[in-house]
């Protein structure tokens, strides 16, 4: 008898508790963290791989290479959050809970089975106006926990917690498989800092 259990997926917890520094203003959601192994640094945005540290500081400082250990290939985590927390930046997920349906990190094949409490979560963020989710999947979960329509590539949609207005941003995936330049998705991560202002 053929034995199945090469095929069943167990549910994975998010690993990192969401980010919440005093005053944030925006709140950045991905959809889940990768797998440890892949992680450089224990905080959001691990992979090495992956470009959203580097969009920060070509956006912020005006160098990619900003947030990169010198000689390794790691971010430098204490860097990150102490610039995270200026800024007035929190981050979290819109997964809390997920099932990987193949081996890797791709959204597309992510199943989220417990979404992000989107009220309890800005409940802790009073002076929060905007939430960027940074890729398809995360504005799309976070849209549908709230009930509005996610926005497309580089624009808003106003969405309400309560009597709270708040505006729901997608941004450019930072992950290198989403087909656009580095430079590019500075330029609309740049616009959207702009516009909520943190630049």
């Amino acid at each position: 008898m053929k034995d199945n259990t090469d095929n069943i997926r167990l549910s994975e917890q998010h690993p990192f508790e969401p980010f919440m520094p005093s005053g944030a203003r925006i709140l950045m959601l991905g959809t889940f963290p990768p797998k440890r192994s892949r992680w450089s640094m224990e905080f959001y945005y691990p992979n090495f791989q992956n470009d959203m540290w580097r969009i920060m500081g070509l956006i912020f400082f005006g160098d990619k290479e900003h947030f990169v250990m010198a000689g390794v290939k790691r971010f430098d985590e204490h860097a990150v959050r102490s610039f995270c927390a200026s800024r007035g930046i929190a981050l979290s997920d819109t997964a809390v809970e997920a099932v990987r349906m193949k081996d890797n990190a791709s959204d597309q094949f992510l199943e989220v089975v417990k979404p992000l409490d989107a009220g309890a979560l800005l409940g802790g963020l009073p002076e929060c106006t905007a939430v960027v989710a940074t890729g398809q999947k995360a504005a799309e979960t976070f849209a549908g926990v709230v009930g509005c329509e996610p926005p497309a590539v580089g624009e808003w949609t106003p969405f309400a917690i309560g009597e709270r207005a708040l505006k729901l941003y997608r941004m450019p995936s930072s992950s290198r498989a989403y087909p656009l330049a580095l430079e590019k998705k500075a330029e609309v991560y740049g616009r959207m800092f702009a516009a909520e202002g943190l630049l």
